[in-house]
């Protein structure tokens, strides 16, 4: 399921949208935000009311007007490759919800970059390609990542390399890409240990509302250092 973005921060997305083009219609914002055109007009006649200097109308499209500037942020031609890199291999191996982050970073970067380097986006030749994430695994990937976040333990089962399937319950502590492939690193509950699962060979994957404190000897810190002797 779909994180709802903050009014706050989708506000900030249409400026800085409106701000890299020269005229955005309320279906090209919408679609960009993931929200009803309704939702547009209301933002943008709540931005107009509060001073920022939005030109257009409904059906036509909107612009910002000339004498509206943000200060650019200034960026060297390797930070801003380093940028679009992360956001395609982001793009490409994440779930949809961080695929979509990354392209609003990207659009974010963008809208405050002095034009003389608005164009190194685009022509940054740096790609990341992957035909293995199906799309079971960024579903995994969306739960796990959610259960990190909100120390909420996971239930799912595991096949091994060998075949064999075991039903897991664990305490999610972080998330490693290795390139083909993501691994969760947790501690398993079955047992009793810090255990590498790989989200490939996870099957039904479920968000528990059991929460989980980070506690020694049970967490991040403790995770890293066990695996440093392994």
């Amino acid at each position: 399921m779909a994180t709802t973005m903050r009014r706050a921060d989708r506000l900030f997305q249409i400026v800085s949208l409106l701000r890299g083009r020269r005229m955005a219609t309320a279906a090209w914002l919408a679609e960009r935000l993931e929200v009803s055109e309704r939702t547009i007009y209301r933002d943008i006649r709540d931005l107009a009311g509060s001073g920022v200097p939005i030109e257009g109308e409904a059906g036509v499209g909107y612009r910002l007007a000339k004498s509206f500037e943000l200060p650019p942020m200034m960026f060297s031609v390797d930070e801003i490759q380093a940028l679009v890199l992360g956001a395609r291999m982001v793009e490409t191996w994440g779930d949809d919800e961080l695929r979509g982050a990354a392209r609003r970073v990207l659009d974010k970067t963008t809208a405050v970059l002095p034009e003389e380097q608005r164009g190194i986006i685009d022509e940054t030749a740096l790609f990341s390609m992957s035909f293995r994430v199906t799309d079971e695994v960024r579903a995994h990937l969306a739960v796990a990542r959610r259960g990190v976040h909100e120390r909420r333990k996971l239930e799912f089962s595991y096949v091994a390399e060998a075949g064999a399937t075991s039903e897991r319950i664990v305490r999610p502590l972080g998330l490693y890409f290795w390139g083909p492939s993501w691994s969760l690193g947790a501690w398993c509950e079955l047992r009793e240990d810090f255990r590498n699962f790989r989200l490939d060979r996870v099957e039904r994957m479920a968000l528990l509302d059991a929460q989980f404190e980070h506690a020694s000897p049970v967490t991040l810190e403790d995770y890293r250092a066990a695996m440093r002797k392994c």
